[in-house]
Parts: structure tokens; sequence; C-alpha cells
């Protein structure tokens, strides 16, 4: 029998995994792709009646901004250059293992509290046009009066909407301190795991139909792939969920009351992905138990006609082999009349047709030919599993508005 071949793209690879330094490595120390984008840097200025955005060239371009009472955001994209990563830790003061668990990525999202400084570790997710999603670290820095965030690329974000809310002074961002511009930022990568979960959602209903209708080896690996892709969404989720929970809980000078509360629905936002990535993987695991039962149901099927057939050439085959053993000596007591009768062969074909159809019919009154395959007329099943799809696919689209 072949092996199924399940797929593994080297994209799995960077999303499980996190990174570890190698035994006897010096704290601080930074390890960067060879094929990691260079930082594009945009810093952001802005305060209830003015703003100013500007492309940066040298990190130390940056420290005018720092200690003014107007909320900054320093957003770096891309890790594809130590010295220029270097200049901007000195430049933010950053304690190097704080630059470290910026620059060596993945890390395991969570919350670490410097005194002046508050770091913290989360996980985006961005849908791909196709199949899959794209994941990458954002790091946050959140000092008094500025916000650094450092991102992996500069291609994929969930960050452009609260950018124009900011370049267009909508709501009341602007009027806010940079805690609370921290705080939308966790949302809008909170809320980007809703449309990935929908897109999920829609391929776990494709495959139940194709698991009851027509399972194949592809459908297999399918189930395999999507089942490997949602615990990638829940290595993300739990631990951000936690990080989330500990801005709540823990005290701290850099993040308000106000805050607080508005960081409750985001906990809450985090909680319903998770609900909803065990939901789907609940889903996915019964799935493939559908699917062992259907290939079983078949090949119980093929056997079951199998042996009806076996069943009814067996004695056919017993008269075909006892005229085949043509005995006709003319002085032996025991010869078959019946190979000098006139009507000898065409009476033995009347008598295995006979037999034939007398077997059929005996079989067909047993319910031999009945469909026992309970995938099929197991509606409730079924429907049941479509239900709880859809439900998920409703609350994600839900949320899905509610971001744009």
């Amino acid at each position: 029998m072949a092996k199924i071949k399940f797929p593994r793209p080297s994209i799995i690879k960077s999303r499980v995994d996190y990174s570890y330094d190698q035994p006897g490595t010096l704290p601080g120390t930074l390890l960067i792709d060879a094929d990691a984008p260079p930082p594009n840097i945009v810093l952001y200025d802005y305060n209830a009646t003015d703003f100013t955005s500007k492309q940066v060239a040298i990190p130390e371009e940056c420290a005018s901004y720092l200690d003014t009472e107007s909320v900054t955001w320093v957003d770096v994209q891309g890790l594809g250059c130590e010295d220029i990563l270097q200049r901007l830790g000195r430049v933010f003061n950053l304690h190097p293992l704080v630059l470290e668990d910026v620059v060596n990525v993945p890390q395991r999202p969570k919350v670490e509290d410097y005194e002046d400084q508050l770091m913290i570790i989360a996980r985006m997710v961005i849908p791909k046009e196709t199949v899959g999603f794209y994941v990458e670290q954002v790091s946050f820095v959140l000092g008094k009066h500025y916000l650094l965030t450092v991102q992996e690329e500069p291609e994929h974000d969930c960050f452009e909407q609260v950018r124009l809310r900011i370049r267009n002074n909508k709501g009341t961002l602007r009027k806010q301190q940079p805690d609370y511009l921290a705080y939308t930022l966790l949302d809008a990568i909170v809320d980007g795991f809703f449309p990935v979960l929908e897109d999920y959602g829609e391929e776990i209903e494709d495959l139940e139909e194709e698991v009851v209708t027509n399972p194949t080896r592809q459908t297999l690996a399918k189930i395999y792939r999507v089942r490997r892709e949602l615990l990638t969404l829940r290595r993300s989720i739990w631990p951000q969920r936690d990080a989330i929970n500990c801005l709540i809980r823990d005290e701290s000078d850099l993040i308000s009351d106000n805050v607080r509360l508005y960081l409750r629905d985001c906990y809450d936002h985090a909680v319903q992905v998770l609900d909803m990535v065990e939901t789907y993987r609940e889903l996915t695991s019964g799935l493939m138990d559908v699917y062992l039962s259907a290939v079983g149901n078949k090949m119980n099927e093929i056997m079951k006609l199998l042996t009806v057939i076996s069943s009814i050439f067996i004695p056919l085959t017993f008269i075909a082999g006892v005229y085949g053993m043509n005995f006709n000596t003319e002085k032996s007591p025991w010869n078959m009349p019946e190979l000098n009768w006139y009507w000898g062969y065409p009476a033995c074909l009347a008598g295995m047709s006979a037999i034939a159809v007398g077997l059929v019919f005996f079989f067909w009154r047993r319910g031999w030919f009945e469909n026992f395959s309970t995938i099929k007329d197991d509606s409730s099943t079924v429907n049941t599993t479509a239900t709880s799809i859809k439900r998920s696919r409703n609350l994600s689209r839900v949320r899905s508005r509610s971001i744009s």
C-alpha cells in the first residue's frame, strides 16, 4: 500500500517552533536570519490637534520625540540589520534581554515589566489569498510618552485601520496616551484571528461534505493539514490570552485604569478566538473519525459485493467442474449419461441459471443488497456538525464586520 504524503510546508516550522539559543550563548546575543528584510522605520507623532508622520533614515532621529508630551509611535518593520537594531536599542535605552526577545523570533507571547518600560510580545496572523495564513511576531515596548513596535517584515500587518484613524483623527485615539495605542494595536491583532478562522470554518464545512460523499486519500491529507494549522493558531492565541490577562491583573504605572477596562474587552475577544479554535479542532477530529468510518464501511460494502458474487459462482463452478471431468467409458458402470444426452448442454445451462437466480433472490430476501452504510443515512450527526460550523462562522463574520 502506498504511503500518504501529507503536506509539510516550510512555513509550518517557523510558525510552530520557538526561538532558542545555543548552549553557552551570551545573554543579549542577536540571531538574525540571512533572508530577513532590512528595517523600515516609520515615526508617527500626534496629539489631539497635530499629527506628524515621517520616514526615519537612522534611529537617532527618533530621540528628540521620546520626551515630548505628544504620543510617539515608532514602527519598525524588518529585522535584517543588526547595526540599526543595536542603535535603536541605545536610542530607546532597551535592556539587552529586551532587544534579544525582540530580534530572536519567534518568542512565546508574554509580558515583561522593566520599571520604566513594558515589553509585550504578541503573534499576528494574516489570511492568505488562497489557503492558510501568514504569522509573525510583533513586539511592543511601551514607555511613558512613546510606543515602539517591531515587526518581522513590512509586507503584512493588520494595523492599517489604526494608522488611518490616527491620520484622519477618527475616534478618541489621538486624545489618549500611548497605553491606549498599545491596546488598540493588540485588539487589532486579536481581531485579525477572526477572518482566518472564518476561512477555516468554510473549509471544514467543505471537508465535511467531501468526507460524507466521496472520501479519498486527498481528503485525509486536507484534514491533517487543517489540524496542524489549527494547532499553530492555538499555540499563538493561548499564551497571548494569558499575556493580555497579565496586563489587566498586574499593576503597572504605564497602563491606566481606563485602558485596563478596554483590555478586558480584548481579553474577551481572545477567549472567543480560543473557543473557536478548540471547536474547529474537535470538528476536524470528528471528521477524521467519520473518514475512517466511511472508508471502513466502503470496504465492507466492497467485500459484501465480492462475497455475493463468490457465493453465486461457487455452485456454478462446482457443476462446471463435475461435467468438465468428461468420464465417458462404455464399459464402466459409472458413466455420465448426460454427456451423450441431446439436451444435456442446454439443460445444464438452464440449471446453472436457475441456481444463480435462486441465490440472488435468496440474498435479496436476506437484505444483502441493501446499503448498510450509516454515513449517508445518519443525518442527525451531519446536521449537528454543520450547525456547529455555521454558528462559529456567523460569530467570526460578526467580529470581521466590527473590525472593518
